[in-house]
């Protein structure tokens, strides 16, 4: 007997839905697996013959044919357990094989048959909403998740014996209903983290202001205890709440990448903080079962690297690309996918080896020779591609000891938001294009015109500092941004000032 059900593969960040057939017939024995299948999706064989006998069932004593079709597409991880075991049902006679019209399954099957989550279970759901699939059947624990696609219904299974059941209406199960209103995505989350906890550093507060609001990349130096690390983790505070195109696109990555959880769609900006002795792969990206890297994980969020020069020299090179482009891509021998990296990095490091260096009261153990080496372990072209240099001070004790708090994280929030919509109105035409960091040369030449005397200006930082012609950009974008928050139309010479002072520090403070 020939039965079809429906299953979904992962291609990078999207899926694809893939059809099973099952054909049972004389002339042998076993299960056979074709289409492309990895070593987890032949495995499935023991899984599912150990999952029939626990409950009840018994593979059929004839030559089974399982076909994953398109057969050129390689199918991979466990999540083609379900699929696969209820088309043999059905093909043995156990199962309606009405039921199957219309429906997409997916997961990971126990040897006592229990249905176990699997990842990306919410860009199967996408694509199968796109390809008229009408539901879904998929593990309990991913089925909040997949349930946040309006237009399929959703059925959380615990185990094999109750999708037989359900199949066949014996059983019952209820639809599932996503455990996030998606019109509360647009809210913003609450944090433990605020900026009225921080005390002074009012430049610094006003730097990351800046970079939130026109989403610029931007490197904080200092020496240790000065406080690089609490400003950063509270990045995520002050940038505008995530629309409900950025949760849904921001979920899809971390349920790829199996990190999405129970909550449906996400509703708080990623903020993702990767050790220095991450490897190239896992920051990037790929593997040979390509997943998102870091990069990717911190997309439409925050990505803090922390001790910067500590960072393996191919790691950080290799952040060029996602930083120009706001995306990656991902080229091997058997596999070519695209993943998405439009992320703000915040990035923190020492200004020498021992970490004092122009220390207003510590005095510096470093030789020049020692200090120039540990900062030439950060690039220049990746310094160029930082839109913002801040020096951080140590906080005076008569500063800390002061029990006024700070400004508040929703204030400065506030002012970000205004100035983020400015920028959507003035980029409402230009696809793919949301914040000042964004632009091109063309829009740079439009929307970034100088006075004379702004002019002026930056021509005599472009010769005094010896900055690059992405520098010159870098700055025109810093000064669009400081002007929108201003609410000002034009850009004035005290915007391309204070521009200018964020890309003075890799020139002067290192001596290049």
């Amino acid at each position: 007997m020939f039965v079809k059900t429906f299953a979904g593969a992962v291609v990078g960040i999207d899926a694809v839905t893939v059809t099973v057939e099952v054909n049972i017939a004389g002339g042998g024995l076993g299960l056979y697996l074709v289409g492309l299948p990895d070593n987890a999706v032949k495995e499935s064989e023991q899984r599912i013959r150990a999952a029939f006998e626990n409950s009840g069932e018994h593979m059929s004593g004839k030559k089974v044919v399982v076909n994953l079709a398109p057969a050129d597409l390689r199918k991979e991880g466990a999540a083609f357990d379900l699929p696969i075991a209820v088309g043999i049902l059905a093909a043995m006679g156990r199962i309606e094989t009405g039921s199957l019209a219309d429906t997409l399954f997916a997961g990971e099957l126990s040897l006592d048959g229990s249905v176990k989550p699997v990842r990306g279970i919410l860009p199967v759901a996408i694509q199968a909403r796109h390809d008229g699939v009408k539901r879904l059947v998929v593990p309990a624990a991913n089925a909040a998740e997949a349930a946040v696609v309006e237009g399929v219904e959703v059925f959380g299974a615990g185990s094999l014996k109750e999708v037989a059941a359900f199949l066949n209406g014996e059983a019952e199960i209820a639809p599932a209903v996503a455990a996030v209103d998606k019109t509360a995505v647009a809210e913003a989350g609450r944090y433990d983290e605020d900026f009225a906890d921080v005390k002074g550093q009012a430049h610094v507060k006003r730097a990351l202001e800046i970079a939130a609001a026109g989403g610029h990349n931007v490197l904080m130096i200092g020496s240790p205890g000065s406080g690089k690390t609490m400003l950063a983790r509270r990045m995520p505070t002050i940038l505008p709440p995530l629309s409900s195109e950025e949760a849904l696109e921001t979920t899809k990555i971390h349920s790829v990448a199996g990190l999405a959880g129970s909550e449906g769609l996400l509703s708080r900006r990623p903020f993702r903080s990767p050790h220095h002795t991450v490897s190239q792969v896992a920051l990037i990206g790929g593997g040979q079962s390509p997943h998102p890297g870091e990069v990717s994980l911190a997309h439409n969020g925050v990505l803090f690297l922390d001790e910067l020069p500590e960072f393996g020299r191919s790691a950080l090179e290799v952040l060029r690309q996602p930083l120009e482009e706001k995306r990656i891509t991902v080229a091997r021998a058997r596999y070519r996918v695209l993943y998405p990296a439009n992320f703000t990095l915040v990035a923190a490091m020492n200004p020498c080896p021992c970490g004092y260096y122009n220390h207003p009261s510590k005095e510096c153990s470093c030789s020049s020779g020692a200090v120039q080496r540990y900062m030439g372990r950060v690039s220049g072209p990746l310094m160029d591609r930082i839109d913002m240099h801040v020096e951080v001070t140590p906080v005076e004790a008569s500063e800390l000891a002061d029990a006024a708090p700070g400004e508040p994280s929703a204030a400065i929030r506030e002012r970000v938001c205004r100035a983020r919509e400015v920028q959507r109105e003035r980029f409402r035409d230009c696809a793919g294009v949301h914040t000042n960091a964004m632009m091109n040369a063309a829009m740079l030449r439009e929307y970034c015109r100088l006075d004379t005397a702004s002019s002026a200006l930056l021509e005599q930082a472009m010769q005094r500092l010896s900055l690059s012609a992405r520098a010159y950009d870098r700055i025109l974008k810093v000064a669009r941004t400081i002007a929108d928050l201003a609410g000002r139309e034009r850009i004035e010479a005290a915007d391309v000032a204070e521009a200018i002072n964020y890309r003075s520090l890799d020139r002067e403070s290192w001596g290049r």
